[in-house]
């Protein structure tokens, strides 16, 4: 049996139990993460939490709906076991909100032949081979970048301050996304201090031989994946091979440890070919995009 359960009354024990020993563990399920990135967030919860839903949701003008939090990457559902019937899962979520959007973990894929099941793409690197393997399979392109970086003297810091990273985001890509908000960058900042005091996140900084950052990644980690959350070149000096000095890098450390490098998916042509350099192959993935409100409704939140 399903129920819906709101935050207050989930129990956290459990919940959490669920989600890191499920079949889809991810990161962005745990219920400290969601505190801090969504709004409001509620559960979906079979029986004794053998599998649960965590449903990021806001409210417009009296309604609910549900919507994908910056800084998250991969929701859906969470399962002890493999026999587990997605449907009646999202046959409840489509009874309670009348508008979904949210991303789907990749390891659920859903067959039915429906227009508000997306499919979308993210790129993945196994990692589990040593760092000359890896680097042998990285491009052409690729290989010319880290021999730029090494001839204008980039270096790596890690476990930079995050307030760097941010301002470096802010400064270039943030130009170019204005949705995202202050607010937003408050909860990024926050987040990626928790994580760190968790030990689940890593910050990387390049910086050129003045002294100036020139690139900054953060980077999740769980179980036995990497995850990059947001990363961030200096638009000015990006001819100097410093993103990709700053991505091998991070593979050079976490091929010891790891075996997944998820350059954290984009279905945008140019950016996926760039991650497929090296050495990457693309992952498929769902989005749920299901919209039955009120055209007036609609219209605020388009305008929020």
């Amino acid at each position: 049996m399903i129920q819906y359960v709101e935050r207050e009354d989930l129990e956290v024990e459990k919940y959490d139990a669920c989600i890191d020993n499920s079949i889809q563990s991810r990161i962005y399920a745990f219920s400290w993460y969601l505190d801090i990135v969504a709004d409001n967030w509620d559960v979906l919860v079979l029986d004794d939490y053998k599998a649960v839903m965590p449903i990021p949701c806001r409210k417009k003008a009296g309604i609910k709906y549900v919507y994908p939090p910056l800084w998250l990457l991969e929701l859906g559902i969470f399962s002890l076991s493999e026999n587990i019937d997605y449907n009646p899962f999202f046959k409840l979520l489509f009874q309670k909100f009348k508008s979904v959007e949210s991303r789907l973990n990749s390891a659920i894929n859903i067959q039915e032949n429906t227009s508000c099941f997306v499919g979308k793409q993210m790129q993945i690197l196994l990692i589990s081979d040593d760092y000359n393997t890896i680097c042998n399979g990285y491009r052409k392109d690729r290989r010319k970048d880290l021999n730029k970086a090494k001839k204008v003297d980039l270096t790596e810091k890690w476990n930079d301050n995050p307030e760097k990273l941010i301002q470096l985001f802010k400064n270039n890509v943030g130009k170019r996304t204005p949705n995202i908000t202050d607010k937003d960058y408050l909860v990024l900042e926050e987040l990626i201090k928790i994580c760190i005091e968790k030990k689940v996140g890593e910050i990387l900084s390049v910086y050129n031989k003045e002294d100036r950052l020139v690139a900054s990644g953060f980077f999740l980690k769980h179980k036995k994946a990497v995850t990059i959350l947001v990363s961030s070149t200096d638009f000015k000096h990006r001819k100097n091979g410093a993103n990709t000095f700053l991505i091998d890098r991070a593979i050079y450390k976490f091929e010891k440890n790891f075996s997944i490098f998820n350059f954290g998916g984009s279905s945008m042509e140019s950016i996926a070919k760039y991650f497929l350099s090296f050495g990457a192959t693309s992952n498929n993935y769902q989005q749920i995009k299901y919209n039955n409100l009120p055209w007036f409704i609609k219209l605020l939140k388009k305008m929020s």
